[in-house]
């Protein structure tokens, strides 16, 4: 099922993610006990982990319960400037009652890309319980996408985009680096998808992923269609603008 809101303005996107966090974590620990959830890096989710770490979101979710991954990230140390843990950890962690033992960053201390992926696959397979062949089913994964169409480091053209496992290195030539990442079929079990697309510099590649022609290839996001789980994209209305109506827009 896939469903697209189109908000007002950044602030508007922001807020509305902060709120579908808020009540997926909620219904999660009460059907479940827990809440999974995959964060993504970049600068369009930052000011979201901001508003759930404030004074408004942060009472109304059970910390203790919630469970971060990450569905991306770049082979930098922990406290690197671009290391999408690091950002997440400044931004909101640091500020919020979760236990240390429920955040599970990828491990990038262990140095060699391939080595680092085979880790965080087998530190993924121990926590969700997995049996050889199956993947984890994160209760939410958060998305952004490139204007490039790519999403989390499923780059256009590279070998991660015909990787079957849960976790992969992919090499990245046009960045001249590696990077981790889920994989596509470990991405689409997961049981929500919120991608978030804002601003001008968007709105070519957001058409293109939602009424092109499918080319997964060259556009990676057109590849992420959850087996049993709902797609959202929560835009803003520049990244919308040119998107064909279809009756009344959901704002």
């Amino acid at each position: 099922m896939k469903e697209i809101v189109v908000c007002s303005d950044a602030e508007e996107l922001n807020r509305r993610t902060a709120e579908q966090f808020v009540r997926l974590a909620r219904e999660s620990v009460a059907a479940t006990g827990r809440f999974t959830v995959a964060l993504s890096g970049g600068s369009t989710p930052k000011p979201i982990y901001s508003l759930l770490a404030g004074r408004t979101f942060q009472p109304l979710v059970p910390w203790s319960r919630v469970y971060f991954f990450w569905g991306d990230e770049r082979c930098v140390p922990p406290d690197h400037p671009e290391s999408n843990y690091g950002m997440a950890r400044v931004t909101m962690l640091d500020k919020l009652p979760v236990p240390t033992e429920n955040v599970y960053p990828v491990p990038t201390e262990e140095g060699n890309a391939q080595r680092v992926a085979a880790e965080y696959e087998r530190i993924l397979s121990t926590f969700f319980d997995l049996n050889e062949g199956q993947q984890p089913r994160f209760d939410l994964i958060l998305l952004g996408m490139g204007e490039d169409g790519h999403t989390a480091s499923l780059f256009p053209g590279t070998a991660a985009l015909q990787e079957r496992g849960t976790v992969t290195a992919n090499d990245i030539q046009k960045l001249g680096t590696h990077r981790i990442t889920l994989t596509i079929p470990a991405i689409n079990q997961a049981a929500h998808i919120v991608f978030l697309v804002s601003g001008p510099s968007k709105t070519r590649v957001l058409k293109e992923v939602l009424e092109g022609q499918y080319q997964p290839t060259r556009l990676p996001s057109q590849s992420i269609q959850p087996v049993e789980g709902t797609l959202l994209f929560l835009v803003d209305r520049a990244a919308a603008s040119e998107l064909t109506p279809t009756g009344d827009p959901q704002e």
